[in-house]
């Protein structure tokens, strides 16, 4: 059986390593990319099951990448992790059509449920505050 692919986009190393290591150990196939034009440079674009970025990046955030890509009509299933959560960002995106809205360090059950909702149904899961 051929795994999914799980793409993360995060410019900080040491949790875009964490997130790999991750994400191997759930048994996904993964593959990680240090900025959003990185990721959309990527042979493997129309691939992932699931896209995981960070909301803060340099040049394009992640909620930018999301919307850049339903734009072009590549709609991935979409995670975004923030260090620095609020309300109005977390709202957007949700009504945008982003299946979750984590905070970091991102907490292993909420990241697995969010997982599981990606690759069942795609649906919004609406976070508990």
């Amino acid at each position: 059986m051929k795994k999914v692919l799980v793409s993360v986009v995060e410019d900080d190393r040491f949790f875009r390593e964490s997130m790999k290591r991750l994400m191997r150990s759930l048994g996904y196939a993964v593959e990680v990319f240090p900025s959003a034009a990185d990721f959309l440079a990527s042979p493997r674009l129309a691939e992932p099951a699931c896209l995981i970025a960070d909301v803060h990046m340099p040049a394009m955030t992640g909620i930018e990448l999301y919307r850049h890509l339903v734009d072009a009509g590549r709609a991935i299933p979409t995670i975004l992790v923030t260090a620095y959560p609020n309300d109005v960002d977390r709202i957007r995106a949700v009504n945008d059509g982003v299946v979750c809205y984590l905070r970091k360090p991102v907490d292993e059950q909420d990241l697995k449920r969010c997982l599981q909702a990606v690759l069942t149904s795609g649906e919004p899961i609406e976070e508990d505050s």
